[in-house]
């Protein structure tokens, strides 16, 4: 199932941001889904003629099926005359794609200097695409010096477009933006970008509580330094929102004397479980650091309780769910500011653990929706940013609805695919714009948990009746196609063509396992990798950081 299925009914709702109407033209740029763009994109700006963006993306739609016509010129130049901004990235990047930059490379140039000039209108990874197209407008237009430089900006040095933040390397993993403190409430500092996860520091007049400890002390006493620039109390507590490795595994950076850990109640419950499960995926975990963590905090909350550091008053209330058994939801009122770790995940548990379920979720919003906060602050910027309390509502209603969906559907005996494709969108959505993107995070995950919770290993379907080898079914798959290596790249080719990378990809690797040194599948292998890092880039931090890893994927901000 592809996500921007979904966001091509939701961007005909009226009330739909731009965010997510541009969103939805990166997925299908990275699905190679032009000509559905086209028709998409065109249709809506005869419906609403005053949208430049609208305008915009069906010229970049209409040049990448046709080429630079004066049809597919005109929407670009027109929608860019109109407003300032996107339509501006739009032309810029689109032009400087097009063979020759269609001959307009001095506009391209332009458009994406403008960018760089405002940049802080922009999200900050749009800069990776930006530098990218500038390169290749420089040398359209004979200045290779400058291409030099803007490819030195880049961030990376893979083909593959990229317009989010993401930081990644082996020996650090990935994170998601440049590392940065910042104050969300007054006293109230959120460490964003030095680590997968999130942590904060609340500063009282007593000294520094901090909340959740990342996953490598490296990257905590790199916020710390940072924060010595606001204030030089010591830090006094250290309240964990749960047992993940990417919220505890820094911990030894913010402990010492006197310092008193605090946990929900089901912590040792959880640590245990994290430790019997599989290591996660390459680049979710800095290398070298051990998931099985051992960490025991001075003390647990079993029920919902009040501390008060230095006059602040924190509200420590445990929640079962959404992600894991262990929640501890961390109130301030006095700054209506609510800490909700990983509450909100695009997997419903970490999708390394048997763990999480609807039912926790559900109560967990309940309960943070009832503190009324201003703010919530999850474990993860992303999340942050999208999982806001006015979009919790919606989500709240669009879930519950999936809810039903998939458990009538298990009980109808539908494989899990089946339930994936069928694309489910709630019409309750339509009066909640804000929870749309939330949802789509969250949905394909979410249908995997309750599938799981309510089947067994044997399937209706009988998948898991059988079980297979890679090797067994790279055998197979080399007899169809006669002992060929050129059967999997076509294949892989065609598919990929078609939109179906992942599918592709599969067929190519088990093509590997049968032709190891076949250059054009290792080559093949690598240009999907990248493919999946582009589609996953908004929907699926996950999935984007498996595929990152897979294709040794290094990322530094773009400038």
């Amino acid at each position: 199932m592809k996500p921007s299925s979904a966001l091509l009914r939701a961007t005909r709702w009226p009330g739909v941001p731009d965010r997510l109407v541009a969103l939805l033209a990166v997925q299908l740029l990275s699905e190679r889904r032009d000509r559905e763009g086209l028709e998409h994109f065109s249709a809506l700006s005869v419906e609403r003629p005053g949208s430049a963006l609208l305008q915009s993306l069906t010229g970049v739609f209409r040049a990448r099926v046709d080429g630079p016509t004066k049809e597919a010129l005109a929407d670009l130049d027109a929608a860019a005359e109109r407003e300032l901004g996107l339509p501006h990235y739009f032309r810029g990047t689109t032009l400087a794609a097009l063979p020759g930059c269609a001959g307009r490379a001095d506009t391209a140039i332009a458009d994406l200097e403008f960018v760089l000039a405002v940049r802080e209108q922009f999200p900050h990874g749009f800069l990776h695409a930006v530098q990218w197209a500038l390169a290749r407008a420089y040398e359209c237009a004979g200045r290779p010096k400058d291409a030099l430089d803007a490819r030195l900006r880049v961030g990376h040095d893979r083909d593959v477009a990229l317009v989010t933040d993401y930081v990644a390397d082996a020996d650090h993993g990935i994170r998601f933006g440049p590392p940065r403190l910042v104050e969300k409430a007054p006293g109230v500092h959120v460490a964003q970008g030095y680590d997968f996860a999130d942590f904060g520091f609340v500063v009282t007049g007593e000294g520094v509580v901090a909340i959740d400890a990342g996953s490598d002390p490296r990257h905590v006493e790199a916020a710390l330094r940072d924060l010595r620039a606001v204030t030089d109390r010591p830090i006094t507590h250290v309240l964990l929102t749960h047992a993940h490795f990417d919220h505890v595994g820094g911990l030894d950076a913010l402990t010492g004397d006197g310092v008193q850990v605090i946990a929900q109640a089901r912590f040792p419950e959880e640590l245990a479980t994290q430790a019997a499960s599989p290591p996660p995926f390459p680049y979710l975990l800095p290398h070298g650091r051990d998931h099985r963590l051992r960490a025991v905090p001075d003390r647990l909350v079993g029920s919902a309780e009040t501390l008060t550091v230095g006059g602040v008053e924190f509200g420590l209330i445990p929640i079962s769910g959404g992600e894991s058994a262990d929640g501890l939801v961390v109130h301030l009122p006095g700054s209506g500011v609510v800490f909700v770790g990983d509450m909100c995940m695009p997997y419903l548990g970490a999708p390394f653990f048997a763990e999480g379920s609807a039912e926790g979720l559900f109560e967990a919003i309940e309960t943070v929706g009832d503190l009324r906060p201003g703010l919530l602050i999850h474990g993860h910027t992303g999340l942050t940013d999208n999982f806001t309390i006015e979009a919790l509502p919606g989500l709240s209603a669009a879930l519950r609805e999936l809810h039903t969906v998939v458990l009538a559907g298990v009980a109808e005996g539908r494989p899990l695919v089946d339930l994936l494709d069928a694309d489910h969108l709630p019409e309750v959505l339509r009066d909640h714009p804000a929870a749309i993107n939330p949802y789509l995070v969250m949905r394909d995950g979410f249908v995997q948990r309750v599938h799981h919770q309510a089947t067994g290993y044997w399937q209706a379907d009988g998948e898991g009746v059988e079980h297979f080898s890679a090797a067994e079914w790279a055998v197979a798959l080399d007899l169809l196609g006669g002992g060929a290596p050129d059967a999997f790249t076509t294949t892989g080719e065609k598919l990929w063509d078609r939109g179906e990378a992942a599918l592709a990809l599969k067929i190519v690797e088990n093509g590997l396992l049968r032709h190891p040194s076949e250059p054009a599948l290792a080559s093949l292998r690598q240009r999907l990798l990248l493919a999946l890092v582009e589609r996953n880039q908004f929907l699926d931090p996950f999935k984007f950081a498996y595929y990152a890893g897979l294709a040794g994927l290094t990322l530094t901000p773009a400038g």
